[in-house]
């Protein structure tokens, strides 16, 4: 790692890294570094890389930050925090023993919770953390040539005829908690078909096989089923609209600028997208009625 790298630690999932965005834009724009090096999931550090975001990924499994964890008296060896020239840590703010041990290695390193505590939405504590003063970059991520054709191409292998506008829509998310009812998905689509005459797509991730099989058997769709992350960003540049839970896909769309209604409920609006493109509206499964209302008027005003 050259010595005028900035290192950020991310372990997160794939809506929390993205939250990161603004946060890492900022980072790039106050400190000039020669490289970019983002710690998190494999795929997602990937992800980031391919999308122009970050320059280097690394595995945060690699890193070996395990040893910071134990106070064992012998000095830290973690190369990849030593030698960077500045160290932004998302992770593990709430044991003492883990943030002397890192500052022992980096005293300068941010370290601090990948989250806040619920008074300002997560992206912005994310900026906070970094001490960045001014607008935060909120531009849409630049999507490849390459990627926009390999989308456009997995959107043709699900029957997609390349003129019908297209609206994406993700029913499933990480926790069922987090799942408006297929109902609300299907009378939404209807709605927009029979007003718009718009192609749906659904897209299945690994966690979202019993969603959109349920959906799927009440709406006349595309089906993309498990594209890579790369690609799934490529897709969604081709789509009119986004519809979809709150998941790293909702959250994906929206950073690509594509616009998306997002489907938060109450205690989890600070996770709320970033981008400008995006709009939340908060649902309650016990007044389904009124929010597939809200959910159609929400995407109507997007689509104009």
């Amino acid at each position: 790692m050259v010595a005028a790298s900035v290192l950020v630690i991310h372990p997160g999932a794939l809506g929390d890294v993205l939250l990161a965005i603004p946060a890492l834009r900022m980072l790039r724009a106050r400190h000039h570094p020669e490289r970019l090096v983002l710690a998190a999931q494999s795929h997602l550090g990937r992800l980031l890389v391919e999308l122009g975001e970050v320059d280097k990924a690394s595995a945060f499994e690699s890193l070996g930050l395990e040893s910071l964890f134990v106070e064992d008296g012998g000095p830290a060896d973690v190369p990849a925090v030593s030698g960077a020239a500045r160290v932004v840590c998302w992770f593990g703010s709430r044991d003492s023993t883990f943030t002397r041990r890192l500052r022992a290695l980096a005293p300068d390193a941010v370290i601090a919770s990948a989250a806040g505590n619920g008074a300002r939405a997560v992206w912005e504590h994310l900026t906070t953390t970094v001490g960045a003063a001014g607008e935060p970059a909120r531009g849409p991520v630049a999507v490849s040539s390459e990627l926009v054709g390999d989308g456009r191409e997995a959107l043709r292998e699900a029957g997609w005829d390349g003129r019908r506008s297209v609206l994406l829509i993700h029913a499933g998310a990480g926790g069922l908690g987090k799942r408006w009812p297929i109902e609300g998905f299907a009378e939404v689509a209807a709605e927009v078909v029979r007003r718009r005459d718009m192609a749906v797509a659904l897209h299945e991730g690994p966690a979202d096989i019993d969603a959109v099989a349920a959906l799927a058997g009440r709406v006349d769709a595309l089906m993309l089923k498990q594209p890579t992350l790369p690609r799934l960003a490529g897709a969604l540049c081709h789509v009119a609209a986004c519809l979809g839970n709150d998941s790293g896909v909702t959250h994906l769309a929206a950073a690509i600028g594509r616009p998306t209604v997002a489907l938060f409920g109450a205690d989890r609006v600070a996770w709320q997208p970033w981008a400008r493109t995006a709009r939340v509206v908060v649902v309650e499964p016990s007044r389904l009625r009124e929010d597939v209302g809200a959910v159609t008027s929400t995407l109507d005003g997007l689509l104009g």
